[in-house]
């Protein structure tokens, strides 16, 4: 049985990292203090490269498999950012303490939670949500109405991550 395409990149991948930690090491060994050191280094970096292309082997080979679509952290990392602006934004409208936020604060809570959550890198649904939450938050009438589209925004979020 032949290995896929995927595998034999990773391999070719592999076999070159693993070269360039060996003659790196060698390269350091020999630098820090003769043969003896220098096979050690580069016994040791070739082994960590070995490992840790083994360990990440599953990771990379499952950015191939046909069907899977690729987690896009940064777009995972926006979406907790526009939910945690809003957050914030929920809070100077509704305050724990009366008149315990300004409006100035109110204000620029509210600008950044709209630009935020205007970022193209959004899922839909998930500027959708966000949209709903600010409508809810801006008619500043009723927490729960706010608190329950907070809610949805998390849930949505929360679906968006990848791995799950």
């Amino acid at each position: 049985m032949t290995p896929s395409f995927a595998t034999r990149i990773h391999l070719l991948v592999t076999f070159v990292l693993v070269t360039c930690a060996t003659v790196g090491g060698a390269c350091f060994g020999l630098l820090l203090g003769g043969r003896i050191a220098a096979v050690t280094v580069a016994g040791t970096a070739g082994l960590g490269a070995g490992i840790g292309s083994f360990l990440a082997r599953r990771q990379v080979l499952a950015l191939f498999r046909p069907g899977i679509v690729p987690v896009d952290g940064y777009a995972e990392g926006i979406a907790d950012a526009v939910l945690l602006s809003i957050a914030t934004y929920q809070a100077a409208v509704f305050p724990l303490i009366p008149d315990g936020v300004s409006d100035e604060e109110r204000d620029a809570r509210r600008t950044l939670a709209y630009r935020v959550s205007a970022y193209d890198g959004l899922p839909l649904a998930v500027r959708v949500s966000a949209a709903e939450a600010l409508e809810a938050v801006d008619q500043g009438l009723d927490a729960k109405r706010a608190q329950a589209a907070m809610k949805a925004l998390s849930l949505t979020v929360y679906g968006h991550r990848g791995g799950r």
